[in-house]
């Protein structure tokens, strides 16, 4: 076996190409977007260069791929949430031979010990804990999301037998938007309904900058008080929505209101990666033409549920219940357009918000696992702590 350094372009399209090999038979994998899996290492598009660096191989036996990985620094959050400086591995993709699994792992491990990292989780991303990360170890039946691990049963065992151990999980949720409304959410929307200060509605795309300030003001208010969670700008709010414009459904994106003031949203999409499948990972000429195709065939019946937050002022009036029972009316009757609703990276450190998603109605469908490896052995290992 040989391992090389993604050096050049041709090094660049290997790595990036590897999994179609790999999954050709796999009739639930869903090719990436090669421009999103090459964005991650371009420093001109992932902003985390500028606090961090990344190397990745590919692993070849007899002049043929058989696996690859990638191992980033980020300076940002090397100490957050972690005792010891903390480094990550991902992107990784492998044969099922341990031999080779361990070859992968030893250089992402020799790579970050010689940058004074002290751990290293895996699989995870250069960036933001939404877009691949976590190692898929339920879920095998079904199609990823857009941006999500789609893995190998049999690498659950290729990075256990390494010496990684399960430091948290992070579920995906899965409802039938037809099925009833839980009782408790009912009654939690009966409860805050009794105050006609409270109002409810859905995103109007031609007032989409007042939207911006609203979405700001309650994300700030609702998350970026916990641990690891950073504020966010208006500019920074304003940019993603631009880049999502083209799929926006603005009737499942809800607002809850309190005499005119934001307290409370809950952000869907339409999920995808339900027509990013029929591209075959070129968004080129062709593939935009069958994007389009598919949008206005509306051959998308998924919707993936992206954040819900409730200002700290009013949690526990109800208004959870308010803003999910606006939502159902639209979507079951006002609006059928979609059969499934999934929720993606509720993690199992957030068990308030587990509780939500079961009264919501959802089933665990998927589940991701971050691994941790600490490299010294001896130390004790500690999952992750739980949101208080």
């Amino acid at each position: 076996m040989k391992l090389v350094e993604v050096k050049t372009k041709r090094e660049a399209e290997e790595f990036t190409s590897f999994p179609v090999r790999l999954y050709a038979r796999e009739s639930n994998w869903i090719r990436p977007l090669d421009k999103d899996v090459e964005a991650v290492f371009d420093p001109d598009l992932n902003k985390n260069f500028e606090n961090g660096e990344c190397i990745r191989w590919i692993l070849r036996k007899e002049g043929t791929i058989i696996g690859r990985v990638a191992a980033f620094i980020n300076r940002k959050s090397l100490h957050k949430e972690n005792e010891q400086p903390t480094g990550g591995m991902g992107f990784f993709e492998c044969v099922n031979d341990q031999e080779a699994a361990n070859a992968l792992m030893e250089a992402c491990k020799k790579w970050l010990e010689e940058r004074g990292m002290a751990a290293m989780d895996g699989p995870v991303n250069f960036g933001d804990r939404d877009k691949w990360w976590g190692l898929l170890v339920k879920g095998f039946d079904l199609e990823p999301n857009y941006l999500c691990n789609y893995h190998f049963p049999y690498y659950k065992e290729l990075f256990e037998n390494f010496g990684f151990r399960e430091y948290f999980r992070q579920f995906t949720f899965r409802r039938n938007v037809f099925a009833p409304v839980h009782p408790r959410i009912q009654a939690k929307s009966a409860i805050v309904n009794q105050d006609p200060g409270y109002t409810f509605e859905h995103l109007k795309l031609n007032r989409y900058k007042k939207y911006v300030s609203d979405i700001t003001s309650i994300y700030n208010r609702a998350w970026s008080n916990h641990e690891g969670v950073a504020a966010i700008t208006e500019a920074q709010v304003e940019s993603i929505i631009k880049k999502v414009k083209s799929i926006i459904d603005e009737k499942i994106i809800w607002f809850a209101y309190y005499k005119q003031e934001p307290v409370a949203f809950y952000i869907n999409l339409p999920e995808i990666n339900q027509v990013f499948k029929y591209v075959n990972g070129k968004l080129d000429l062709p593939g935009k033409l069958k994007f389009l195709w598919h949008k206005w065939r509306k051959t998308n019946r998924k919707m993936l549920g992206l954040v819900f937050g409730v200002v700290p002022e009013h949690q526990r009036k109800g208004v959870d219940g308010g803003i999910i029972t606006a939502f159902c009316q639209m979507v079951q009757k006002e609006y059928p357009r979609y059969d499934i609703l999934e929720i993606n990276g509720i993690g199992d450190f957030n068990p308030k918000m587990i509780v939500v998603m079961k009264q919501v109605g959802g089933e665990t469908c998927k589940i991701h696992a971050t691994y941790r490896y600490l490299f010294d052995r001896s130390q004790p290992f500690e999952r992750m702590k739980d949101i208080r």
